[in-house]
């Protein structure tokens, strides 16, 4: 992954501080002319075998998903201020506005988004389709799996949870529907299948989140914390990154969605601590190669040699250190 990682746009979906927008709509039925009128009918999107437990029905079209499931989605601003420079190298504050997306996942009103999206926020607002602007407050969030809970006041506006599925039972070729809110165009909807599972993507803070679902449904700018959905409805992951392929920053066909089981796990600890605690050693680690062991006059050549160690960490703390050797152009012990 390590030569592709260069690729992926981290956070671009919804960190991003807008500043104005502008569109150029061609060819995309946005324009109309002349009286005539085309219907296309949607086929039933099948029901995989391995949600065929969790719905005993035939597939929804993606227009009944995007019907069912849209209300419950969020349009989500974040008030940010970033840290930039004067021409003369003095230090400045610029205010703007992050956008992104997000889902309600109870009648409590509690909405699920990236923490990417609301990362430094200091008022944070969501709206549900041409309703109006919901103060919301930042309940928790988790770095090292990009997740943020926020609260919306269940009086304020009609909630529509969205259901919740099983991402372990999510197989490759699986129709996947994402709805959200790209380049501000809100409640937006695209499909396509799921095109690989067990990606690896970089949190924030560098962590890496296991177990992604990657899909070529379009998503893009804004749609970050929207909801990937399956057939029968569901929520099956959370929508957080994508890979450029080059220097541009839209969708190419390559998206990843955190998986909805890691969602499930993180939501109660959000709810009561306002963070997720995660064990870790805080250091990076290269296999012991017989070559290494000869070269550095090694007592072994099995283990680990500690190539970094993350200040203030656990290991840090406990007196490990990295080595500053080098041997054959490898870190040393």
């Amino acid at each position: 992954m390590a030569g592709t990682r260069g690729h992926f746009l981290s956070g671009v979906l919804g960190g991003a501080v807008v500043l104005a927008l502008g569109a150029v709509l061609l060819a995309t039925g946005a324009i109309h002319s002349g009286t005539t009128k085309t219907v296309v009918r949607q086929a039933p999107l099948a029901v995989p075998s391995s949600n065929a437990t969790d719905s005993p029905k035939s597939g929804l079209t993606v227009e009944q998903i995007y019907n069912n499931d849209g209300p419950g989605v969020a349009y989500i601003q974040a008030k940010v201020t970033q840290q930039t420079s004067s021409p003369f190298g003095f230090p400045t504050q610029q205010q703007g506005v992050a956008t992104g997306s997000g889902f309600v996942i109870d009648k409590k009103g509690d909405i699920v988004t990236n923490s990417h999206v609301v990362n430094g926020a200091s008022q944070i607002s969501v709206r549900f389709g041409n309703g109006q602007d919901i103060k919301a407050t930042l309940v928790g969030k988790d770095v090292s799996t990009d997740l943020a809970l926020l609260h919306v006041d269940p009086h304020a506006t009609k909630l529509h949870p969205l259901p919740l599925g099983d991402s372990s039972k999510v197989r490759v070729g699986d129709p996947a529907v994402a709805i959200g809110n790209p380049f501000g165009f809100d409640r937006t909807v695209t499909s396509g299948i799921v095109s690989a599972l067990q990606r690896q993507i970089d949190a924030p803070n560098n962590f890496t989140i296991d177990n992604v679902i990657q899909t070529d449904a379009a998503i893009n700018p804004g749609n970050s914390g929207g909801p990937l959905i399956n057939a029968a409805g569901q929520v099956i992951g959370i929508n957080s990154q994508i890979a450029t392929g080059g220097n541009g920053n839209g969708n190419v066909g390559i998206g990843f969605a955190i998986p909805i089981n890691t969602v499930k796990a993180a939501i109660p600890q959000l709810e009561k601590n306002g963070k997720v605690l995660h064990a870790y050693l805080g250091v990076s680690t290269a296999p012991v190669s017989k070559q290494d062991a000869q070269d550095l006059n090694l007592p072994t050549d099995k283990g680990a040699l500690v190539q970094q160690v993350v200040p203030g960490g656990p290991a840090a703390k406990a007196g490990l250190r990295a080595g500053n050797t080098s041997a054959s152009g490898s870190a040393a012990t």
